[in-house]
Order: structure tokens, then sequence, then C-alpha cells
């Protein structure tokens, strides 16, 4: 995959945030509380899927390929960018999520411009760093396919195994959309969440991380962020997007289950809370 090295990133926190999903709400409250923590562009980081579910595709990509910050490619601007038929983002056939993915992604189809999909055409897949001394790697899915779906209850066999096939000490993954930080002796995994959509646990609050370096090793603080979901939700009606993604935005609940191991599928609607993960170096 094509990878762009962002070097040795010397700062106190990094901001993590994946998903935006065509939310331009969310969107703009995430870069106006980043601004509030005095976090540059520079020291932010998006996992990928600007555009998918939400009805500001071209504004949320506009956005934050105006703001600076270091982005790589999900599986929906790689789709976008090729013509694809679909999504590419891994459903089974003929679940109810590939079924309801018809609508946002033939709206995404008409509604991006030529400009923007050479942009995601040129974006990386990945991007590596150096940060508090530990080798970090940025990916979708996992560091081999765009589209695998990792959760929290994946094994610790799995991820031991892919962060050692990476050669890095933390991979930090996208595309699930459910925060999680799994630490072991020597190396983790970490998902910030995603802006797009909540997480799953009857809330409409959507989540990000903050990364921090400190004397006893790396804290993973995943953070909740509320921002005007109505108005969001309002914005997918009158396009005609899917009512079930559009009621997701202020329930906190998916229309379907269909991606989610029997774990997470047990914690819908219990709500999540924020925290910090220790990773002791």
């Amino acid at each position: 995959m094509k990878t762009l090295d962002l070097g040795r990133i010397e700062a106190n926190a990094l901001l993590v945030f994946g998903g935006p999903y065509g939310n331009l709400e969310a969107t703009e409250a995430l870069l106006a509380h980043a601004q509030d923590l005095g976090i540059p562009a520079e020291h932010m980081i998006c996992t990928g899927d600007l555009a998918a579910y939400c009805a500001d595709p071209v504004a949320t990509s506009h956005t934050l390929r105006r703001a600076g910050i270091p982005v790589i490619q999900g599986n929906c601007e790689q789709s976008l960018a090729a013509g694809a038929d679909d999504c590419g983002c891994g459903f089974d056939s003929g679940s109810q999520c590939a079924a309801l993915s018809r609508s946002w992604f033939d709206f995404c189809q008409r509604q991006i411009d030529s400009d923007t999909l050479s942009w995601f055409n040129e974006l990386p897949q990945q991007l590596s760093f150096q940060f508090g001394g530990q080798r970090f790697l940025v990916v979708h899915g996992s560091p081999n396919t765009m589209s695998r779906f990792v959760f929290g209850s994946s094994s610790a066999d799995y991820f031991k195994a892919a962060i050692e096939s990476a050669k890095v000490d933390c991979v930090i993954g996208g595309h699930s959309g459910l925060p999680f930080t799994r630490v072991f002796d020597t190396c983790c995994w970490h998902n910030s969440g995603v802006l797009g959509m909540p997480a799953n646990d009857g809330t409409a609050r959507v989540w990000y991380s903050l990364i921090k370096t400190g004397d006893s090793g790396i804290t993973f603080e995943h953070r909740a962020l509320h921002y005007a979901a109505e108005v969001a939700q309002q914005k997918m009606h009158a396009a005609g997007l899917s009512a079930e993604y559009a009621e997701s935005l202020t329930s906190g609940l998916w229309p379907s289950l269909d991606v989610l191991p029997a774990y997470e599928a047990s914690q819908a609607g219990i709500r999540l809370r924020e925290h910090p993960v220790q990773w002791p170096l």
C-alpha cells in the first residue's frame, strides 16, 4: 500500500479521528475543538472515509483538505475515485448494511466533483511516523486489507501478528466505527472511533482520541464530542438519504448489527464512557 512517512513528530499530543462520513457539522465541531485545545492541523490524523452516510460529502472533504490535516484513503475514497459499483466496505452480500449503502454511495457519486476525486486518488493508503519513541502505522482497516473490520474483541493473536507483520510498535486503525485500544507487552492497537456516526451506544455523541506522551509511557484518551446532530439529520432527510441512518444520528443506535461480532453486538445501547488507556513503556 502507498505509505506516507511523516517522520518524527515532536508534540505533547496528537488528535486522531476517523470516518467523517460527510457529516459537516461534526467535522466543523471537531476542528473548532482542536483549536481550543491548541492542537495544529499537522498534529491531527484522519483514518479515512471522508464521504459516506451523511449529506455533505463535498463540503466535508473540502474542509479537511483545506485544513491540511494528514488523511489516509479509506475504502470509500478508493471506491469513489475508481468509479466502482459499490463502497467497498466489506459488507456481506445481501446484508442490510449492503442494501442501505446503495443510497449514500450513489448520492456521493452524484455529488463529488472531479477535482475532489483526483485528491481522493492521490491520498496515501497508510501513514507512518515516530512519536514518543515508538513506531506507528496508520491504516484504514488493517495493515494488509483496507476494508477488514477489526474490533476490540478480536483475538490477541490477531493483533500481535498484524502488528508484528507491519514492523511497528502500534497500529492506529479505523473503519469499524467503534473506539477501542488494546495494549500488549510491547505493542498496541488503537481505534479512535468515528466522527460521522454515533458509536451505537444510544447517545448522539461521536468519538475522537488524544494520544499523549509522558514519563510513564503513552496514553490514549478516548473522548466524546457533542455537536449539532439534529442539523446533520435534517440535511440527510432533505437530501433523500437513508431514513435509517438519519435516525441513527440522534438515537445513537445503528440500523443494523450485521458487521458486529457477538460481543460488540451485545453492547448496543450501552453508553460508552470517556477514559484513558495507558501504554507503559
